[in-house]
Order: C-alpha cells, then structure tokens, then sequence
C-alpha cells in the first residue's frame, strides 16, 4: 500500500445496470418507462432559452418544486428536488443517519442502501425478507437510528400496504423512516397520506420510470417543512446547484401533465399484467409485483443460461448473482406490449429445444 492510500476512502460501489451502445436492442434491464415523456417536455426542450445556460440555475429549483408541490396537494416547503431519487436518497443519509445505532432495511432491498451506508460511515443491519419476499414489521421494532426501504421493493416488486408502513412509523417514532417509493405509481398506494400525522417521515420518489425522465435526473423527498429544511441545509453546504436549467424546465411539464402520466403508467400495468400470464404459462414462479418489473425464476432453467442467452438475441434483463438467495431470479422490466410479444417468443422457442 502507498503511504497516501491509508487516507482514502474505500468502498465497494454500486453497479449500476448494462446501458448497452448498440442499437435495435430489447432494454428491459433498467426499469426505464418504455414510453416518451410527456408532450409538453418535448415542446419545452425546443424551447429552451439557451442563454441561460450560461447562468447559475436557481438553487432553490424554485419552478419544480413548486409544481411538485402543486401535484400532491402539499406546499412548496415540504418538497426537496436533486438529481435522480440517487441523489435525494444520499442526502437524507447524510443529513438523516448520524447516530451510533444502525439503520434498518430489508437484506434483499434496492443496493445503493449499504453503498451509501458504508460511504458515510453509518452503521446498518440488515433485516431478512420473508420467504415470500415480504417485510417483516416486526424485525423494525428494535432500536435504531434510522429506517428505509422501498415500497414496492426491489427487486422483488413486493408491496407492502399503507397499513404495515404505518405500524413500522408507529414504532419508530424517534428516528427518521424513509419510504421509496420509485415504482409506487405502477399500482401501489403512496404514503403520502401519512406526512400530516408524523413528522419522521421522509418519502422518495422520481421521474425516471413512470415520468420516462430517467435520462434527466430529477428526483424528490416529500416531509414535514423543518425537517426538509434540515436537508436543504446539507445540500447548500455540499453543491448549491444540483439542478441544471434544462431538467427544472422540463420537469415542471412532466409533473404539470396528469393525463399523460396516468395514461403511460396505465398501459405499463396492463402490460405487466398480461405478461405475468405468460410468464407462468412458460412455468415461470414470481411474486405479484406491483411494479414495472417482474422478478422471475424457474425452476428447470437456470437464471444466469437464461440471461445470456437473451443477451445473445439482443434482449437484455437483469440478473443479479448476489445474493445467493435471488442468484436464479431474473428482474424483467416491463417494454411495450411488442417488446414483451418479442420477450415471449424467444423463451418459448429456448424452452422448446
């Protein structure tokens, strides 16, 4: 080791999914919404003054918050924007997560969670899913310094309903519980209602699935006013300006647009449920994910001959090798009804030879 090397933090980071660089591929591997933004995202980029980007955006993000706001029913001082639910997530750790105690979330969970964790020097204990892949409440009734999961998980897709949430809150009343909740708007029930009855709830959600603004990078926390100012407080003293001019602008219309919005998730929950069929008619096992992925395996077909051999069509899904326990499960983002038709027609002919 160099004399230098002592001082330097190391951690193992997150791998995030393959983004391929060729074209006239399946994507299926990154939970992206297989649809465009909305409309007026598309009009707002043409028409995007350039001029302002040689200025300082607005810190405070001020447009997108507000409309944030506006679209949950909330005022502008209970939302925080920063750059992908990645970006807000790290900040609640490090604005949230600074005790002695460890912070709780599920063992098989969104993998960022022990990335942050371990950069940030907070200690955590993992707390086991059950055999059906779901939360135990229970396991979070210890002492803590903190909690978070998301709702629905991943990989798994498993939702737990508002009434668990609460319990877990209920019971963790001197900490701060952070619900993500990237995929809640594909048939899950937000814990958005809870925000007027405890003051130790953080809510996550993004723009980069059921917006299709994964590209752009615009997440958000939703919580009580003095505790969203705390983050904020953090962030100015980390980066000033996370958000750039082009991704305040165009998220304001992709928040603005409802009917858009309710339209593509819609059509991602018809799909995904049709696709369930034709996973378990193909003998595929999964949990009832209520999100825009399926998590599948099967029980003659090993996951990772399954993976490569879709890599090798051009259709691309992810699968994970740790831990052990998901090792033979594929996580399948849901595409548009063709994309799956392809999906479907290839497994087919793979499981006839």
């Amino acid at each position: 080791m160099k004399a230098w090397e002592k001082n330097i933090r190391k951690v193992v980071p997150y791998v995030p999914g393959e983004q391929p660089k060729k074209a006239n591929i399946i994507k299926l591997n990154t939970n992206e919404n297989p649809y465009p933004p909305a409309p007026g995202v598309v009009e707002a980029l043409k028409n995007i003054d350039t001029d302002l980007l040689r200025r300082y955006p607005d810190p405070a993000a001020s447009k997108l918050v507000n409309a944030i706001a506006e679209f949950h029913g909330l005022d502008s001082s209970q939302v925080f924007v920063g750059v992908g639910s990645d970006d807000v997530l790290a900040m609640a750790f490090l604005t949230c997560f600074n005790s002695k105690k460890p912070i709780l979330f599920p063992d098989i969970t969104y993998s960022f969670y022990d990335v942050w964790a371990d950069l940030l020097r907070i200690p955590y204990e993992k707390q086991p899913l059950d055999e059906q892949f779901r939360i135990n409440g229970k396991d979070y009734q210890k002492e803590n310094g903190g909690i978070v999961f998301p709702n629905p998980n991943a990989p798994t897709g498993v939702l737990k309903p508002l009434e668990e949430i609460e319990e877990i809150i209920q019971n963790n009343l001197d900490v701060i519980v952070i619900v993500d909740e990237a995929y809640i708007d594909f048939g899950g029930t937000s814990a958005l209602p809870l925000l007027e009855k405890y003051d130790n709830l953080l809510i996550a959600q993004t723009f980069s699935k059921s917006r299709s603004m994964a590209g752009m990078r615009v997440g958000y926390l939703l919580g009580n006013p003095e505790l969203i100012r705390y983050i904020n407080d953090c962030k100015y003293s980390f980066n000033s300006y996370t958000m750039n001019q082009t991704a305040i602008a165009l998220g304001v219309e992709a928040i603005r647009d409802r009917a858009y919005f309710e339209e593509c998730t819609q059509k991602i929950i018809d799909t995904r449920e049709w696709a369930k069929k034709e996973f378990a008619s193909l003998g595929f096992s999964f949990e009832d994910s209520m999100s825009n992925f399926v998590f599948v395996t099967h029980k003659d077909y090993p996951a990772a001959e399954i993976f490569e051999a879709l890599r090798e069509a051009d259709i691309y899904v992810r699968h994970f090798k740790s831990p052990e326990r998901i090792s033979n499960y594929l996580r399948i983002t849901i595409g548009t009804r063709e994309e799956m038709e392809t999906l479907f027609a290839f497994l087919k002919q793979y499981m006839s030879k």
